[in-house]
């Protein structure tokens, strides 16, 4: 029997190497070529990675993936033009703080959040990344942006290091929040370690395959008609559907899966088609 190339699973990447080299790791540990990643780390942090091999590399648009939690170690007092420990420039003699101000000023962050990103990420500005752009010494101007932090947790401070937990939308970069708790406390600040713990449910369980349709966004429909439709990308009918309402939806028959978009009108349209879903 073939073994099914399809496979969902969360890697846990390493500090100080790049998604896309830790990717190659996993493609030659697995034996596979069709690989892919969802929410690059930077090369400074580490933690959960979402993988997928084959066919299931095109679900990452339709997986539900927030809110995504963190946990950060602030440094008091460093300064470093990335925001992290790998271009610390000089560090400066913070006295110890009280604690409670502390807690107050990791703890003010919850709800929306306004803020630069930082120069050093992986944020596209007119096509090219602007860590490219920074490595290369070109002028960057990095427009605001605001994100949502739904909530943040205080975890301990041992001076000059704070450690926090924070669930944030998609898009949140925590070193510009660890740098602007820092700037609340009247200090510069950069962060010394950052670990992504979990993107919505998705989190590190030694890369044990998952299951995609507990994962997707779109929710579940059922086709009334043949089965075979779906199987040919026969052209469908919104009439033909337990739930009509406009959407995205997850259709499931014999062992694969589809994705359709039901518009307002009479169009449905496949998003994906004909995915084998694969058991382990």
């Amino acid at each position: 029997m073939q073994k099914c190339p399809n496979r969902l699973f969360v890697a846990k990447k390493p500090m100080f190497i790049g998604s896309n080299t830790f990717l190659s790791q996993i493609k030659r540990r697995y034996k596979v070529k069709k690989a892919g990643f969802s929410g690059t780390l930077d090369p400074f942090a580490c933690g959960v990675l979402i993988i997928a091999f084959g066919q299931y590399t095109k679900l990452f648009r339709f997986l539900k993936k927030t809110p995504k939690t963190y946990r950060a170690v602030l440094w008091l007092g460093a300064i470093s033009e990335t925001l992290d420990i790998e271009k610390v420039e000089r560090i400066e003699d913070i006295p110890p703080l009280d604690e409670a101000k502390v807690r107050e000023a990791v703890e003010s962050f919850v709800g929306d959040y306004d803020y630069v990103p930082p120069r050093y990420s992986a944020k596209k500005i007119e096509g090219r990344r602007a860590y490219e752009m920074a490595r290369e010494g070109e002028k960057i101007e990095m427009k605001p942006c605001r994100s949502r932090i739904d909530a943040i947790r205080y975890l301990h401070y041992r001076h000059p290091f704070v450690t926090f937990e924070a669930d944030v939308s998609e898009g949140t970069y925590i070193r510009s929040l660890g740098e602007s708790i820092a700037k609340k406390l009247g200090c510069d600040g950069a962060l010394s370690y950052l670990e992504r713990l979990r993107e919505g449910k998705f989190v590190y369980e030694n890369e044990k395959a998952l299951n995609p349709l507990d994962y997707l966004e779109p929710p579940l429909n059922h086709y009334l008609k043949d089965p075979q439709d779906l199987m040919l990308g026969k052209k469908l009918r919104k009439s033909d559907f337990s739930i009509q309402e406009k959407g995205e939806y997850t259709i499931v028959f014999d062992d694969c899966f589809a994705i359709v978009s039901i518009d307002e009108g009479e169009r449905v349209r496949y998003l994906l088609n004909k995915v084998k879903l694969c058991s382990y």
